[in-house]
């Protein structure tokens, strides 16, 4: 399996709306390695790694998000996996 990693910036209403938990919890049920966090100016940023399949899926999903959020912008840079294990949420 060819492994890929994204590295994703999302805007909009997406701190304070679950966004980062939704991320987490469908990103292991993709089976995607990565974290999520939210940034000092409003945005949520979060790097995925897995097949090209899952991941493509992960960065599908940041368009959506959580129920409760409101998505502007998704801005995706792809590049190779550091071998992350595992998926969270960083503070």
């Amino acid at each position: 399996m060819t492994r890929t990693r994204a590295h994703v910036l999302v805007s909009g209403t997406v701190q304070g709306v679950y966004y980062r938990a939704t991320t987490r919890d469908t990103a292991r049920e993709h089976g995607v390695d990565g974290w999520v966090r939210n940034l000092d100016d409003g945005r949520v940023e979060a790097v995925f790694e897995g097949s090209e399949e899952d991941v493509e899926a992960m960065v599908g999903w940041c368009h959506e998000g959580s129920s409760a959020a409101r998505v502007e912008d998704v801005e995706v840079e792809y590049g190779d996996p550091e071998g992350i294990e595992g998926f969270g949420i960083r503070r």
